[in-house]
């Protein structure tokens, strides 16, 4: 089947269409050439011509009957923004990435990241001038937050109206394609995150060639999607093909797809899974890896189980119940989510199980929540102490380390990186970046800022006027990374501290194997503190965590052994010697600290 939106040929370039209800569609060439020319309409409402003579950097629209001018859906570039013509753009660039296969999912380590504001320069070639310090770090995958195209310059592109387009103010399709070849050559993954829940409300122009949408479900952003309704074939075949693209043209390595959850599909074939069933079945016609990662707040582990097992088949999906557990115990914070949590064993179950609410009754939904993942390998999970939601939709975007100082979180860093689950980062953690990273956008439509405004303010119980502006710069701006701080105290320290724990998850079986029926967890509630314990063979590493801001001390368990430190964030405060083989040992349990135990054989 032809391709959605215009592709070069020899001699010319190929334009196709879906608009099922219009009688009459051309094309329309800008610029000098003003071209028009009529697409025949075929089966489906797919609509076709090949136009002679031209190539790249051709500007195009179609006009739909008599109605204005509109960009294509399938746009792979919006040079002007989305408001501006399409342009072709060249399908051939110069990779350097034969060889490249990618890391296992079970190897990942993710270090999520904004382009606009990772670096001043706000472009993906910026993000490549940073590549190596990751590296260096010890991670393995870069995510992007969505880069298809949004009005504007500042967003954090969840308002995207072109899914097809890479970013204009980013540095557009090639640049992209810059930064994944470069990140390819530096042994980094490049996880893509992609929005097929909705689409922004500037610059939209899917309503107008067809029933993109339905209104028989509503979702948090208005209309749903209409993937089960009349014409539903030709929308899921427009984000599949969309899913591949990134792929296909990009060597994008993995999708993370936004809130699965609010995607309205009751379908026996749902969306979700045939997307699954495409990117697999890419992967196994490539060299490469093709992996999907959904982010839902259902806890139903049909998501990623096997389809071979009746499930779904995602690859895995971001765990909610383990920040929320762990950011609960560690900062004493119970509104909106939290105040289903806060209990060190429901951080334990979630060690144990991935969720920590497996059809057990949550308050803040008022039912009995999700669905057991017992049993599940623990590359199904990918768990964080911070992302862009749980910063980012706080009322001033402030992270960990500003509610919990730099002792909490090295703790909250050595209960991700350690556990048995896909650790993700988010960026600017791992020296303590303080900055806030809070919701901007940077629209046109004056009544559509002002209900953003509106609606923030409104979330967070405050009067406009003592807001953050999600629309002025200055709010963008604030959320800058400070690339200074890496090289200052304390952020250096804490900076050495995650090299460690990544380098001693490369390096200990017990930690390498990411499998949380062999996790072992001794809660103590009183003293805010938990003991996990991950065994491989020969090997065991123990995990002793304490969340509390008063110091502590608890008897452990410590079978087998000897035992010797391996990390320690309090060192000065604690004896090595009290950690012998086969007896209890009573912990020293200063406020907020981590301590990581090793068998000494391994």
């Amino acid at each position: 089947m032809t391709r959605l939106g215009a592709w070069p040929r020899a001699g010319g370039v190929e334009f196709t269409v879906w608009a099922p209800a219009r009688r009459r569609v051309e094309v329309v060439v800008t610029g000098p050439r003003g071209q028009r020319v009529e697409m025949v309409p075929g089966a489906s409402g797919y609509h076709s011509v090949f136009v002679e003579g031209l190539g790249p950097g051709a500007r195009y629209r179609f006009a739909l009957d008599s109605e204005p001018e509109l960009a294509d859906p399938a746009s792979r570039a919006q040079p002007e923004g989305v408001h501006g013509d399409s342009e072709v753009i060249d399908p051939d660039f110069m990779w350097s990435d034969d060889r490249w296969r990618g890391p296992g999912l079970c190897e990942y380590v993710i270090y999520e990241l904004h382009v606009g504001t990772f670096t001043d320069d706000g472009t993906f070639d910026g993000v490549i001038d940073r590549l190596d310090a990751l590296a260096d770090l010890g991670v393995n995958a870069i995510e992007l937050m969505p880069v298809a195209e949004f009005p504007g310059t500042r967003n954090w592109g969840y308002d995207g109206v072109f899914p097809y387009a890479a970013q204009s103010s980013y540095g557009g399709p090639d640049g992209l394609r810059r930064l994944v070849d470069a990140a390819h050559g530096r042994g980094l993954a490049v996880v893509l995150d992609v929005v097929y829940n909705h689409l922004g409300p500037e610059g939209n122009v899917l309503p107008e060639y067809g029933p993109y949408f339905t209104d028989r479900y509503r979702t948090p952003w208005g209309e749903a999607l209409n993937f089960d309704g009349p014409g539903s074939d030709a929308v899921r075949r427009y984000f599949v093909d969309n899913a591949i693209q990134w792929l296909d043209e990009f060597h994008i390595d993995a999708l993370r797809l936004d809130a699965v959850h609010a995607i309205a599909d009751p379908s026996a074939y749902p969306f979700v899974e045939q997307l699954s069933d495409a990117v697999h079945a890419f992967g196994a016609g490539s060299s490469r890896r093709a992996f999907v990662i959904a982010e839902s707040a259902a806890n139903d582990s049909r998501l990623v189980t096997a389809k071979a097992e009746g499930g779904i088949g995602c690859d895995a999906q971001w765990n909610d119940d383990f920040h929320h557990a762990l950011h609960a115990v560690l900062t004493g914070e119970r509104d909106g989510y939290y105040a289903d949590f806060g209990a060190v064993s429901d951080l334990a179950v979630s060690y144990r199980e991935a969720f920590a609410y497996a059809h057990r009754y949550s308050v803040f939904r008022d039912l009995h929540h999700g669905r057991s993942a017992r049993g599940l390998p623990g590359e199904r999970f990918v768990v964080f102490d911070q992302n862009h939601d749980h910063v980012g939709n706080r009322a001033h975007g402030d992270r960990i380390v500003s509610l919990v100082g730099v002792d909490g979180a090295r703790v909250a860093a050595t209960a991700v990186l350690l556990s048995p689950f896909v650790p993700l980062l988010f960026m600017g953690e791992e020296y303590a970046e303080t900055r806030p990273f809070p919701y901007f956008v940077s629209h046109t439509d004056p009544e559509l800022v002002e209900a953003v405004r509106r609606g923030r303010a409104e979330e967070f119980g405050l009067d406009p006027a003592h807001a953050l502006d999600p629309q002025s710069e200055a709010t963008f701006l604030s959320a800058k990374l400070d690339w200074g701080a890496r090289g200052r105290e304390p952020n250096a320290a804490l900076l050495r501290w995650y090299r460690s724990l990544l380098q001693l998850r490369s390096e200990r079986p017990a930690l390498a194997e990411l499998d949380p029926n062999r996790c072992t967890t001794e809660v103590f509630e009183e003293a805010r503190a938990l003991v996990v314990r991950r065994d491989a063979p020969r090997d065991s590493v123990v995990m002793v965590l304490g969340f509390d801001d008063e110091p502590h001390e608890i008897e452990i368990a410590l079978p087998g052994g000897p035992w010797a430190v391996l990390l320690d964030s309090h060192a000065d405060e604690r004896a090595p010697a009290a950690f012998g083989a086969d007896r209890p040992a009573v912990a020293k349990l200063p406020a907020r600290s981590a301590l990581v135990l090793g068998t000494a054989e391994a």
